[in-house]
């Protein structure tokens, strides 16, 4: 009588144990997913970000090849991975404002790193998504990591990361922003006055702009609302 009763009680004893045990391991294999930022170092005196690697030379000649000055243009609707208009100039319909996040979605394919990008999320609005994705379990798991500070931000980007800097808007109506952050020579003078150099598209096209130019359609965004976030690239 006495095995009855206590044979029910071992296996669910057992189960429950069985439970916890998947639980942890799949904990742990979310865990061991998540990439960590490798240790940098900001000098005070002169460049303060390390080298321009040869990696991020690489990252630069792509960057230095979209041609983004000339397309991925405003008030066009554009094929997101070329920035080639694909309707009419007098477009009037959706997904023809500015392409800071295609463009950034555009980079990332090129050196062979995913971001969130159409078709997984539409072209409007999604700098702001972009943003919320970096962060999230997914954009993770995808290898993204956040980045603390725009110092450490341009160390990796000299490192040959690809690095990002992005600003959600607090009105989910409005557009964000993102730009990838170009490997340079800044002094931390110079970073703390107008932030890293970024390659964008947006109200103005730039090959190289300061942050605080780049933001500047953004009340509120530089320095105290930006992101960043960074990702290793696959050796070319």
């Amino acid at each position: 009588m006495t095995n009855d009763i206590t044979k029910p009680l071992a296996n669910a004893v057992a189960l429950s144990v069985l439970a916890l045990s998947l639980g942890a391991c799949a904990l742990d294999e979310s865990q061991s997913q998540v990439q960590t930022p490798p240790a940098v170092t900001v000098s005070q005196t002169g460049p303060c970000c390390g080298p321009i690697t040869p990696a991020a030379r690489n990252i630069l000649k792509v960057l230095d090849e979209s041609d983004v000055e000339n397309l991925w243009s405003k008030h066009r609707h554009v094929n997101w991975e070329t920035g080639v208009p694909d309707e009419p100039a007098d477009y009037k319909g959706r997904e023809a404002d500015t392409h800071c996040s295609a463009l950034a979605a555009a980079m990332g394919e090129r050196v062979g790193v995913y971001m969130l990008r159409p078709p997984g999320h539409a072209q409007e609005l999604l700098a702001n998504a972009q943003t919320a994705w970096f962060d999230s379990t997914r954009g993770r798991k995808a290898g993204w990591y956040s980045v603390d500070t725009p110092e450490q931000a341009q160390a990796l980007a000299n490192m040959g990361k690809l690095v990002v800097v992005s600003y959600q808007s607090p009105d989910p109506h409005h557009s964000g922003h993102i730009g990838i952050v170009r490997a340079s020579d800044r002094t931390e003078a110079q970073i703390r006055e107008s932030g890293v150099l970024m390659t964008q598209s947006g109200e103005r096209n730039y090959f190289r702009v300061s942050e605080r130019a780049a933001f500047k359609w953004h009340p509120g965004a530089w320095p105290n609302a930006v992101k960043y976030f960074a990702h290793d690239v696959p050796a070319q």
